[in-house]
């Protein structure tokens, strides 16, 4: 079993093993592009994901409502990206405005060099509620090292999520 196969699947057992341990999970799953500004074509693919928050751990500040964030995608040409951070949480009437930061390890695989393990994601979701605890969303992020690896090609991506809590 390659090694990213391996990291992927024993982050979601973790990550199942510890929800069934909370009182209240928000799960969600996002499927989307990778690398939609890829000029050559050649690192655009599909990718998949899942990720976790704990309402339990949302904190209320002067500059909106907080809470960490954990999740990982695989893309179609078997990058691994596996992340946990912070989201803030905003809503303008049904629509939820969530942007993030997470930091996370990063692993090629047949994909785009992004030139470190250590790679920083940005994002901004636009979501809203079909249903009581259902969510329906948008969302666009950028992945890059800051300069910090042997290169810094960076990657856009879009994706459309699907959440529920529990």
């Amino acid at each position: 079993m390659n090694l990213k196969y391996f990291i992927f699947i024993f982050f979601l057992l973790i990550s199942f093993n510890s929800y069934a341990e909370q009182r209240s999970k928000d799960i969600m799953l996002y499927t989307g592009e990778f690398d939609i500004i890829d000029d050559e074509g050649d690192d655009k693919t599909t990718l998949f994901g899942i990720e976790h928050k704990n309402p339990n751990l949302h904190r209320d500040t002067f500059l909106g409502k907080f809470s960490p964030v954990t999740g990982a995608f695989i893309t179609g040409k078997n990058s691994l990206f596996v992340y946990t951070g912070i989201e803030g949480q905003y809503s303008i009437g049904p629509m939820k405005i969530t942007p993030s930061f997470t930091p996370g390890y990063y692993e090629k695989g047949n994909g785009k060099d992004l030139g470190d393990i250590l790679e920083f994601k940005s994002e901004i979701r636009l979501g809203f509620d079909l249903f009581e605890n259902t969510k329906i969303g948008y969302s666009y992020s950028h992945i890059s090292n800051n300069d910090w690896g042997s290169s810094n090609p960076g990657t856009d991506n879009q994706s459309i999520s699907f959440s529920k809590k529990f």
